[in-house]
C-alpha cells in the first residue's frame, strides 16, 4: 500500500503481524540486521518537508501500519494492512528475540525511564536478554559522532535487537545509520512505548483503543501540542484518499 506527498511516495510493505514475526524471526535467527518504521499521518506531514527524513524512510527495511488512517485508506485502495503500532509491537518482538536468544537494548528517553521499562519487558517476556540501555544525551545528533559511540556499544555488547525511542525523525535516521554501522542488528523505532512501560506518560485505555480514539484522547491529555500537529495531519488526508482510491482503480500515476 503506497502513501504520496511532495517529492516522495512510501510503501508499507509488510501487512500483517504474522508476516512481520515471520521477517523478524529470520532476519534475527540469520542475524542479518534490519531497520523498521512505524508510518502514520504525522510521519507524512514530517516526510513533505524534510529530505533527510525521506533518506531515512527510504534506508527502512520494513514499515508497518501505526495509525488508523492508515488502516482506513488501505482498506479503500482494497489493499488491506493491520494496524501495527510501535507501542504493541515491543512485547512480542522482544518475545521472538527471547525465543531465538538474541541480546536486546534499548536506546532512547531517559535512564530512569529506560530502567523501569527494562523491569516490565524482564516481568512480561521470560527468558528477555535485555543488556543494554543507553539515554543519549539532550542534543543527540543521530548521526554524529555520539551515535556512532553508541553502535560501537551495541557492537560490543553483541546486540540483535534494538528497540529506538527517540521520536521521529531521529529514531528512524539512527536505525537507517544502523543499517551501515552495525548491519547485523534489527532496529525497531517504537516512539513513546516505553514511557507508556515506565509510566512516564499514560496511555489511552483499551476501550478507547478499540474504537480508535486513541488521537483524540491523547489530543486532550496534550492540547498545545498535539492540536496543531493533528490539523496537519487532517489537511494531507483528503490527498492520501484520493491516492488510495486511484490506486484500487489500478491508476496510482493519477494523482
Amino acid at each position: 500500500m503506497e502513501y504520496f506527498g511532495k517529492e516522495f511516495r512510501v510503501s508499507v510493505n509488510v501487512p500483517t503481524w504474522d508476516v512481520l514475526a515471520a521477517h523478524v524471526r529470520d532476519r534475527l535467527r540469520a542475524r542479518d540486521g534490519f531497520a523498521l518504521a512505524t508510518l502514520n499521518m504525522d510521519h507524512l506531514v514530517k516526510l513533505a518537508g524534510s529530505a533527510e527524513f525521506r533518506a531515512a524512510y527510504a534506508a527502512q527495511d520494513f514499515v508497518v501500519a501505526d495509525g488508523n488512517p492508515i488502516v482506513w485508506t488501505s482498506r479503500i485502495a482494497r489493499k488491506p494492512v493491520d494496524l501495527i503500532p510501535g507501542s504493541d509491537s515491543i512485547l512480542p518482538l522482544a518475545q521472538i528475540a527471547a525465543s531465538e536468544g538474541v541480546k536486546v537494548a534499548l536506546v532512547g528517553s531517559t535512564d530512569d525511564t529506560l530502567a523501569a521499562a527494562k523491569r516490565h519487558m524482564e516481568q512480561q517476556v521470560p527468558g528477555l536478554q535485555l543488556v543494554t540501555l543507553i539515554s543519549p544525551d539532550y542534543g543527540f545528533d543521530p548521526k554524529g559522532d555520539a551515535a556512532r559511540d553508541v553502535f560501537e556499544k551495541l557492537n560490543a555488547a553483541d546486540i540483535g535487537l534494538c528497540f529506538v525511542a527517540l521520536g521521529a525523525p531521529k529514531q528512524e535516521v539512527f536505525a537507517a545509520q544502523g543499517r551501515t554501522h552495525a548491519p547485523g542488528i534489527g532496529f525497531v523505532c517504537i516512539g513513546a512505548g516505553l514511557d507508556f512501560f515506565a509510566g512516564a506518560q499514560e496511555r489511552a485505555p483499551k476501550w478507547v483503543r478499540r474504537v480508535a480514539m486513541e488521537w483524540a484522547w491523547r489530543m486532550v491529555t496534550s492540547p498545545r501540542r498535539l492540536v496543531p500537529r493533528y490539523a496537519q495531519c487532517l489537511a494531507i488526508l483528503p490527498g492520501q484518499i484520493l491516492h488510495a482510491l486511484s490506486q484500487r482503480s489500478g491508476k496510482e500515476g493519477a494523482v
